[in-house]
């Protein structure tokens, strides 16, 4: 389970940032190919922030959804999984979003 090591580095940038004030919420980007489960990562910030300036905290996850752009045709398209094929049958794809994990925001008290 990475969502373990994925959010304990989450919950320690936040700390780190809040330098002793209560962080009252949370906002993760998290791509849909980076094969982070949200309810894990819940589960899991829950557990973490025990003890922390984030105890308490909401966390808020936006889902980006995947999507790659053709080499070959140049067509853009919707990717649900880490099968990279065009629609047009090439396998020559650039993954264009999907693959985000960032902090996108944080509320202090």
């Amino acid at each position: 389970m990475h969502e373990l090591a994925i959010t304990q580095s989450v919950v320690d940038a936040v700390c780190e940032r809040a330098e002793g004030r209560p962080v009252l919420s949370v906002r993760v980007r998290v791509g849909a190919l980076t094969a982070v489960v949200p309810d894990s990562m819940r589960f899991c910030f829950g557990l973490i922030t025990e003890g922390t300036a984030a105890e308490g905290a909401e966390l808020e996850i936006d889902r980006k959804a995947g999507a790659g752009r053709c080499r070959t045709c140049a067509g853009e398209f919707a990717l649900t999984d880490s099968i990279l094929l065009c629609p047009c049958g090439s396998a020559d794809v650039e993954i264009t979003s999907g693959q985000e994990l960032q902090i996108v925001s944080m509320k202090v008290g």
